[in-house]
C-alpha cells in the first residue's frame, strides 16, 4: 500500500512536469516544492502570510492547497488592467507605466490574438476561445516572471538573436525607452514621446528587456484582449504570483463612438447609420453587445466577492478618473499598496491640467476638457444610435450607473452629466 502510495505521487508529479514543459517551451523560474506538512513554510520569511492564503477557513487557499507551487517570496506586485479597447485604458496604463519602480507593458496579448486568431475580432467560437485565453494566461504568467523570451513565440516575423522591432507599442513603456534598453536617452529625459522613442531606441534586445524588468520591483500589465475576469481566475489564484487586477469600464456609448471614430473599416456601417439615419440590415451587432455582455459578466463576477478576488479586485469607472485624475489615482496606487511618486503625479498635472496652451499639446486635456471629454460622445452619435445602445445595453447601464436619456434634447445636453455618484469599494 505505501509503495502504491508513492507510485501515485511520483505519476502525478511527472504528469504535471509534461504538462507544464508541452505548454512552456521556456521558463523563467525553477519550480521551488513547499514542504509539507510544515504549515509555517507558507510564511514569507519573516513576514507574515498573505491573508488570500488563509488557512483553515471556508474558501481559503494555503500552501497545504498547492503542494507542488512555490509561494511568490519575493512580494512583487503584479498588477493587471482589465479593460477593453476604447475604454481610457492607455491612460490608465500610464498612471502606473510613470512609476519609477513598475515595469510596465502595453498590451501584450496582442501578439497572441493577431497570430492565433488573426481575422476574427471578436470571436465567440468555444475552440478559439479556449486556444486563446489558455495562451493568454500562460503568455502573462511568463511575463510576470519577467521572461519576455516567451513572447518571442508570438511575434512575428520571429526575433533574431531575442532582437525585434515588432513588439506592439514598444514606445509605450517608459523601461523599454531607458538603460539598459535603450541608450539614447538619459536618467535625465523623463517624458519620452513614444515615437521618440520607436524612432531612436531602433530594435528591442529581449535580453535587456529581461534585465530591466527583474531590476525592477513590480510588472503592471494592460490586456484589452481578456473578456472577463473569471477567465484569469486561473491566474489570479496562481500561488507563485501576486496579482491585483483593476478593472476599468466606461459607458458603453462612449465606447461605440470613440471606436467608430477610430477605427474606420471595421464600424464603416455604424458611420452609414449615424450620417443617413438608417440601420443597415447587415450590421455587426456583436461589436455593440459583446462590449455590454462581457461587462456584465465580469462586473458581476467582481462585485459578488468570490473569495478568490479579496484583495485583488478593484472596479475603475473612466469617468470618475476623467473628473478626479488626481484623487482617483490615488485611490488606486492606495489599493495597490504602493507610494504614488512624484514622476506619477507630475505626468497627471502635464497631461490632465494644462495651463493656456492648446490642449492639442496635450494629450488628454485639461482636468475641464479631460471630464468634458468622457461624454464627448453625446455630441457624436445621433439619437437613434444612442437609444438603440441603450436597449441592448440596459443591464450594464444601470449596473454601472449610467443614466439613459430619452430625448435628443437631453442626449444634447452636456451641462448635465449621465454618469451617477457611484462608489464602488475595492474588494479588500
Amino acid at each position: 500500500m505505501q509503495c502504491s502510495w508513492k507510485s501515485v505521487i511520483l505519476l502525478a508529479l511527472a504528469s504535471i512536469a509534461i504538462q507544464y514543459t508541452a505548454i512552456r517551451t521556456l521558463t523563467s523560474k525553477p519550480f521551488q516544492l513547499c514542504p509539507l506538512p510544515s504549515p509555517q513554510n507558507c510564511g514569507l520569511g519573516a513576514q507574515e502570510t498573505d491573508p488570500s492564503f488563509e488557512r483553515g477557513t471556508a474558501g481559503g487557499a494555503g500552501c497545504d492547497d498547492y503542494p507542488y507551487f512555490s509561494i511568490n517570496a519575493t512580494r512583487k506586485l503584479h498588477i493587471l488592467v482589465l479593460a477593453t479597447t476604447r475604454s481610457g485604458s492607455s491612460f490608465v496604463g500610464q498612471l502606473l507605466n510613470q512609476h519609477q519602480e513598475i515595469f510596465y507593458l502595453f498590451e501584450p496579448l496582442y501578439h497572441v490574438y493577431t497570430t492565433l486568431v488573426p481575422r476574427q475580432s471578436h470571436t465567440r467560437n468555444p475552440t478559439d476561445r479556449r486556444v486563446t485565453l489558455g495562451a493568454s494566461r500562460d503568455l502573462l504568467r511568463s511575463l510576470y516572471g519577467c521572461d519576455l523570451y516567451f513572447l518571442e513565440n508570438y511575434i512575428k516575423p520571429t526575433p533574431t538573436n531575442h532582437t525585434t522591432d515588432k513588439l506592439f507599442r514598444r514606445g509605450a513603456s517608459r523601461a523599454l525607452c531607458q538603460q539598459p534598453v535603450c541608450d539614447a536617452f538619459g536618467p535625465g529625459d523623463v517624458n519620452v514621446e513614444e515615437g521618440d522613442c520607436v524612432k531612436k531606441c531602433s530594435t528591442l534586445n529581449m535580453t535587456l528587456a529581461t534585465d530591466a524588468c527583474q531590476e525592477k520591483k513590480h510588472v503592471a500589465i494592460k490586456v484589452v484582449r481578456v473578456p472577463e475576469i473569471g477567465d484569469l481566475r486561473a491566474l489570479v489564484e496562481d500561488p507563485r504570483l501576486n496579482i491585483k487586477v483593476i478593472q476599468l469600464v466606461r459607458d458603453p456609448r462612449g465606447i461605440l463612438s470613440s471606436r467608430i471614430e477610430t477605427f474606420r473599416d471595421p464600424y464603416r456601417l455604424w458611420r452609414i447609420w449615424r450620417a443617413t439615419g438608417r440601420k443597415p440590415y447587415n450590421l455587426d451587432m456583436n461589436q455593440l453587445t459583446v462590449i455590454c455582455e462581457d461587462f456584465f459578466g465580469s462586473v458581476s463576477t467582481g462585485l459578488s466577492h468570490p473569495y478568490w478576488l479579496k484583495g485583488k479586485y478593484m472596479l475603475v469607472r473612466y469617468e470618475d478618473l476623467a473628473r478626479n485624475p488626481l484623487l482617483k489615482t490615488q485611490e488606486i496606487y492606495d489599493f495597490l499598496g504602493l507610494h504614488m511618486d512624484k514622476n506619477v503625479k507630475h505626468w497627471i498635472h502635464v497631461n490632465t491640467r494644462g495651463s493656456n496652451e492648446p490642449s492639442a499639446k496635450h494629450k488628454f486635456g485639461t482636468v475641464r476638457d479631460s471630464a468634458a471629454n468622457a461624454e464627448s460622445w453625446r455630441l457624436k452619435l445621433s439619437y437613434d444610435i444612442v437609444e438603440f445602445t441603450q436597449t441592448m445595453c440596459q443591464k450594464v447601464l444601470k449596473q454601472l450607473g449610467y443614466k439613459a436619456v430619452k430625448s435628443v434634447e437631453e442626449l444634447k445636453n452636456v451641462s448635465f452629466s449621465l454618469v451617477q455618484d457611484k462608489t464602488f469599494v475595492p474588494f479588500l
